[in-house]
């Protein structure tokens, strides 16, 4: 069953912002594509086969769009007098949707077409699959896990600045509430969100109250003010401290607290948990002291080292968060994908040709692709 997403429409491929001349020359290609190429051109041979593309894993599919407009961009060959000769008309493209689950070994995408025009771009389409099908893949699992509660997509200081954009649509179709760059934003017309960072406490000297009403003087009234309260390794006095100043402005507040320390609330109940970091006791002293204090409408977010395990065991004690905000666990895992020729054409007709081991696998869920 498909992930639900707000419109069943593919994205245009200029949205993607591809190195179009660069991927057309082969330049992020493996070299034995590019000289599958150049010997299928001096050859002058332009064999019509059928490409399918598998991953060996129950998944979330993301990245086909990607996929689909590095073909329409880029498939094709330079003519003799130097100019472009586009391939995409001449291709018969078919493929799920991002945010699809796919099964192991379901073809996911197949191409149809004199293969000189793509076989360049095996690697391309390929990687960007296996990267996008990881982020919504976990994203997913992290989301079912969350039970309804919201969950804010917070890797991006985990890897390379140029995979974002992609990364954030992977989380979008898988579920994800927020995201926290606006590249991450970028590709269904949004924003980052985030909370009041470490620096900005420190700035203001360590005053964790200070800086979250300069937060809240100076940002658009728009936006949420989360407050992050453990700066001083104290989450309950720091909570109660910046919501009495802020009063109704306070959206929320994060806790952050380092996986090697204990909060200060804690000192006296350990014994029979672990005390470190963010843990089911802590939120329970947060939000008990908040709804004692009379601040029952301050939400709690929680952030740090959060597994699909660790959600599951907040989940199933009951613990009183409203959002999950996840790292560089989103990144965990392979999800390779695979392409192999499976049809060529002989004689005017379709036959299967290809290695032992991966026959001709139609798939009825494909659509043909149309893009002018």
């Amino acid at each position: 069953m498909a992930i639900p997403i707000p419109v069943r429409r593919r994205l245009d491929p200029s949205i993607f912002n591809l190195p179009v001349e660069k991927m057309r020359s082969g330049y992020y290609s493996d070299t034995y594509f590019n000289r599958v190429r150049e010997i299928l051109e001096r050859d002058g041979k332009h064999p019509r086969v059928l490409m399918q593309v598998f991953n060996k894993k129950d998944a979330v599919l993301c990245g086909i769009d990607e996929a689909i407009a590095i073909l329409r961009l880029c498939s094709g060959r330079t003519a003799r007098n130097g100019s472009w000769e586009d391939g995409w008309p001449q291709l018969d493209v078919r493929a799920l949707h991002d945010g699809d689950r796919i099964a192991p070994y379901e073809t996911i995408l197949t191409i149809e077409g004199d293969y000189a025009f793509f076989c360049h771009l095996e690697t391309d389409y390929l990687g960007v699959l296996a990267r996008r099908t990881k982020v919504a893949t976990n994203t997913s699992a992290v989301v079912a896990a969350a039970n309804g509660k919201n969950v804010l997509f917070f890797p991006a200081r985990f890897d390379h600045h140029l995979v974002q954009t992609g990364d954030g649509y992977a989380a979008y179709v898988s579920g994800a509430l927020g995201v926290s760059t606006d590249a991450q934003a970028e590709w269904w017309g949004s924003r980052g969100i985030g909370t009041v960072p470490h620096g900005l406490i420190a700035a203001y000297g360590g005053d964790t109250v200070l800086a979250v009403q300069k937060f809240a003087e100076h940002v658009d009234p728009s936006i949420n003010v989360i407050a992050l309260v453990d700066f001083d390794n104290d989450c309950v006095a720091t909570s109660l401290a910046v919501a009495k100043n802020l009063g109704r402005r306070l959206w929320g507040v994060r806790l952050d607290t380092s996986e090697t320390l204990v909060d200060k609330s804690l000192w006296n109940e350990m014994g029979t948990f672990n005390p470190t970091g963010v843990n089911a006791e802590l939120a329970l002293n947060v939000r008990a002291a908040l709804d004692a204090a009379g601040y029952p409408w301050v939400k709690i977010i929680v952030s740090g080292g959060f597994t699909v395990e660790k959600i599951l065991e907040f989940e199933q004690r009951h613990i009183p968060v409203d959002a999950y905000a996840v790292g560089s666990a989103l990144f965990e895992g392979r999800f390779d994908f695979t392409a192999d020729i499976a049809l060529v054409e002989r004689d005017g007709k379709m036959e299967e040709c290809h290695k032992v081991g991966r026959p001709y696998n139609p798939n009825p869920r494909l659509e043909r692709v149309t893009i002018p």
